[in-house]
């Protein structure tokens, strides 16, 4: 399990009670400080006193809705990091979100692995100074030295197989497609080829010694998969 910073605060606001108690339960186990708010209105409300570092934000909420709750916060302070919620994955509204000031975009329905990705992300460009080392089984993770350790061992990595590595780790359990993690690491603009993603998988296990590939497993037909002991 992920050992996260307690002084990180997250405000969740949706007014769908059982997604709200989903990711709040989700997050707390991560070890995070969360408060929820089930429309916009009572979400700035709680902005005042709780002064979060990120906060999550549906597009549907009564009250006000999720685009101004975000540009209402973006004027107030560029030190909080917005990433909204919706249930539709139209361009439109992820222009409209991104326009008003958000950081990040997720369509409903989303892996909780993936959300956690996204909410790291933003810390680690918003807010660097609270993220100490993180760890995950034997890997620990520190992004102020750009470093990896395996069983307190510091991998030697290009800055590509950190990333690489750091994405399929935060993402252990989860099965990542190799077009998945193109998107992720190489970017949506890249142009090679997808077997790039097998060249560096291979050399990630050659520097964990992962032979019988064990922790980097491979699905056929569907990507990879960390498993942590």
């Amino acid at each position: 399990m992920m050992t996260a910073n307690k002084r990180i605060r997250i405000l969740l606001a949706d007014d769908e009670p059982n997604i709200l108690q989903f990711l709040e339960l989700g997050l707390l186990s991560e070890g995070y400080e969360v408060q929820t708010a089930q429309n916009g209105r009572e979400a700035l409300e709680k902005v005042e006193a709780f002064k979060p570092h990120v906060a999550i934000l549906d597009v549907m909420m009564p009250e006000m809705n999720g685009f101004e709750v975000c540009h209402t916060l973006k004027e107030s302070s560029e030190k909080i990091a917005v990433i909204m919620l919706t249930a539709k994955d139209e361009v439109g509204d992820r222009v409209k979100g991104l326009s008003l000031g958000a950081d990040d975009y997720m369509a409903k329905p989303f892996e909780f692995e993936e959300l956690l990705a996204r909410i790291q992300a933003r810390l680690r460009n918003q807010f660097p100074d609270l993220l100490g080392s993180v760890v995950y089984g034997p890997f620990r993770i520190d992004d102020r030295k750009n470093e990896i350790l395996y069983q307190e061992r510091v991998l030697e990595l290009s800055p590509t197989e950190y990333e690489l590595l750091k994405y399929l780790v935060m993402n252990h359990g989860a099965v990542l497609s190799k077009s998945l993690i193109l998107d992720r690491v190489w970017g949506y603009d890249f142009g090679g080829e997808n077997n790039i993603v097998e060249v560096y998988i291979r050399s990630l296990r050659e520097k964990l010694n992962d032979k019988e590939h064990r922790l980097i497993r491979t699905l056929r037909g569907a990507g990879y998969r960390v498993d942590l002991p």
